[in-house]
């Protein structure tokens, strides 16, 4: 082998320089919490992301040997895989592997970007958009030390595709048909939700080869082995499939077309357009309420109207995300423009711009897709604008005064973002203790935001969590967490064994091709009722319960009280024709000020001390109940209730403790959470304290 050249050496050095730059800037945050103790367990930081703990799941119960059936552990994901093959060769906790990752696969996003530079000449272009890609505000959020998810290597693996394609294009060299094959096989694998972008790269090449450079054979060969490679079929069929696509195609150029026409029929025979339509239905056509086709027709709550990630953004928030700044974006927009003028290759990137752009309606979870691509864009310019620099010195000293102009705010962003651990110590070790209590067939009961953690310290079983939180599943756990726990007990009790039978069932109706019900409507059916309605009414009488077949675990977080409305607007549905009822009434202050007997809770609520009433904007009602919390000194649970006015559905609870004032009407004083978790108050028939601490409870059904 020769000696490396110039060339060679300094792309070397470029992608080393930007690879230790992101690393390092990941390692703020470490160092900004690596001595606060409520981030800490094991002796190592917590993950930030609710999400990591899924796949931490998969990688604990692959290293262990042991999962149950249908505990809904990923062992088969590549994140988990990949973890617990680090996990056995590296010497260092699996606590310390899961935060670490993302820092280190998320840096290799510099590889492709440098390697493309190198194709179009402009390894200066390359570092700088290397650079600025690896911290922009999406990337970095995404992929920060502790976001321990697919987006560690979400962008990598289609930036390595996007180099392989534009090199593909640029050289018509065989090894680059396998190497793009290759590369859609393994981000498929690492992220089965690949089919969009995969798919709109076919599109765009083949609309190059169509209208540029149809006479092309290699086109054409490039084609069909993308098209192999993304079937809707198992890896391990599509792999041999591309090896034998690939051999055919280089040795025998006249049977190109049929393995290309092979391949698109296969595409559709395998149902490969289908996984695009439900995430287009999913992220871009999503609706509030979701319809049962079959059956009762019922109408649930859509999760997709809660969750941040996928709603829509300000356009200054979406600049912002994309290059740091509004003026860095435009610029970076601009500077794309000019550069896919003076390099037509680069418009091989708009899919991953496309996917970016979708954001504006989809949420910006989808601004990560741009980052890369447009960090071309604004390094292209300042490339440019330093080629008409008059002194060598002068070029670089331009080149390194405006490169630092644009990392300047993703660096700033980067220091004041703190984003703190999804669980602080005490809930896990609330859940670390429930480990030891509970069995692995048991469930636990809370939130979906709470799923996965729980799964992962506690080891037990969960009815919605990060990816089950559908409105069907959401419904009962919503219903169960706002009601009355005589009624919930029994919602608990149902909802648990209607799931476990539907896990048992769940095969023999897909191999007979029926639907599969939610579990509401076929309590509803089983019960006798034809109206939902009816049916949820029927919980407050005496009914036979199913067998308990298992033990059921409520784990009530004092962090639910921030979401306490949203959790409340799966279940206020008229599950027949959709209404939303009246919410019910739940305000929460930590800010207010006491001037004689008057508590202003801001917003316009008053609390009237002396006359027991509170002030709602315009109206004043008598308050019912003034109740306030404490613990002792010895941490000990307190509670003094003071009865106002036995006919008024206005409730007052000051958490002395929390420094926290609730109001609240009689429906959601009375519901399952603000009962357990709140005032410790509870049917000693239906439950029994399991954990108590200040800041999360568990309680145990006892029906």
């Amino acid at each position: 082998m020769g000696a490396l050249t110039k060339e060679t050496k300094l792309t070397l050095l470029y992608i080393v320089i930007a690879f230790l730059f992101s690393i390092a800037l990941r390692m703020i945050w470490y160092y900004q919490f690596s001595g606060y103790e409520p981030f800490i367990f094991n002796s190592q930081l917590m993950i930030n992301t609710n999400d990591g703990y899924y796949f931490a799941e998969g990688a604990r119960d692959i290293l262990s040997g042991i999962n149950q059936q249908n505990d809904l552990s990923p062992i088969d994901s590549a994140a988990s895989r990949l973890t617990a093959f680090f996990a056995t060769i590296l010497p260092f906790s699996f606590e310390s592997i899961i935060l670490f990752m993302p820092v280190v696969l998320s840096s290799l996003i510099v590889v492709p970007i440098i390697l493309i530079a190198k194709n179009l000449k402009n390894l200066e272009m390359g570092i700088i958009a290397a650079l600025l890609a690896s911290i922009a505000n999406s990337y970095y959020n995404r992929t920060m030390i502790g976001y321990y998810d697919t987006d560690m290597l979400n962008i990598v693996l289609p930036m390595f595709l996007l180099w392989s394609i534009i090199w593909a294009i640029k050289t018509n060299e065989d090894k680059y048909l396998l190497i793009t094959a290759l590369d859609i096989l393994v981000y498929r694998w690492w992220y089965p939700q690949s089919y969009s972008l995969e798919f709109a790269f076919f599109g765009l090449i083949l609309f190059y080869a169509l209208v540029f450079d149809r006479k092309n054979l290699y086109n054409y060969k490039l084609l069909a082995l993308m098209m192999f490679a993304m079937l809707n079929l198992d890896g391990f069929i599509r792999f041999p499939l591309v090896l034998a696509a690939f051999y055919i195609s280089k040795r025998f150029d006249k049977y190109v077309y049929h393995i290309l026409a092979a391949s698109v029929v296969l595409f559709f025979a395998s149902g490969g357009f289908n996984p695009i339509w439900v995430q287009l239905k999913g992220y871009v056509f999503k609706d509030a309420l979701v319809v049962g086709e079959e059956g009762m027709k019922l109408h649930f709550y859509s999760v997709m109207q809660t969750i941040r990630e996928a709603g829509k953004i300000p356009f200054e928030t979406f600049a912002d995300r994309i290059s740091g700044h509004v003026v860095t974006f435009i610029a970076s927009v601009v500077g794309f423009a000019y550069l896919a003028y003076r390099h037509k290759i680069m418009l091989f990137g708009l899919p991953l711009i496309g996917l970016g752009f979708i954001a504006s309606v989809g949420g910006l979870r989808f601004t990560i897709y741009a980052v890369p691509v447009l960090a071309f864009g604004v390094a292209f310019l300042i490339t440019e604008a330093a080629r008409f620099m008059p002194t060598l010195r002068l070029k670089f000293l331009t080149m390194i005064a405006l490169t630092l102009a644009i990392l300047y705010p993703n660096v700033a962003h980067i220091q004041d973002y703190k984003v703190p651990t999804v669980f602080n110590v005490d809930e896990v070790k609330v859940l670390d203790k429930l480990k030891n209590i509970a069995e692995r067939e048991d469930y636990v009961i809370s939130w979906w935001d709470y799923g996965y953690p729980i799964r992962y310290y506690s080891d037990v079983k969960t009815l919605i969590d990060g990816g089950k939180h559908d409105g069907d599943v959401n419904f009962p756990v919503s219903f169960m967490l706002t009601n009355p726990s005589t009624v919930s007990a029994k919602m608990a009790r149902l909802d648990v064994e209607y799931t476990e039978k539907t896990f048992k069932s769940a095969q023999e109706q897909i191999d007979k091709n029926l639907t599969i019900f939610s579990n509401i409507e076929q309590m509803t059916k089983e019960y006798g009722f034809n109206d939902t309605n009816d049916f949820l009414f029927s919980l407050q009488a005496d009914m036979k319960l199913p067998q308990k077949s298992r033990d059921v675990y409520f784990f009530l977080p004092l962090r639910m009280l921030d979401i306490y409305p949203t959790v409340s607007t799966f279940s206020n549905i008229n599950l027949m024709n959709g209404e939303m009822k009246n919410q019910p009434l739940f305000y929460a202050s930590k800010m207010f000020k006491q001037e004689k007997n008057i508590v202003n809770l801001g917003q316009g609520v008053l609390f009237d001390l002396e006359s027991a009433t509170v002030t709602l904007g315009k109206n004043k009602m008598p308050v019912k109940r003034f109740v306030q919390t404490s613990y002792d000194n010895s941490m000990k649970f307190q509670k003094n209730i003071q009865l106002s006015n036995p006919t008024a559905d206005i409730n007052i609870v000051y958490m002395s403790s929390y420094n926290t004032f609730l109001v609240l009407d009689e429906k959601t004083y009375n519901s399952l959470y603000i009962q357990l978790m709140v005032l410790e108050e509870y049917d000693k028939m239906l439950f029994e304290e399991v954990i108590l601490t200040p800041l999360a409870k568990v309680y145990k059904l006892k029906i």
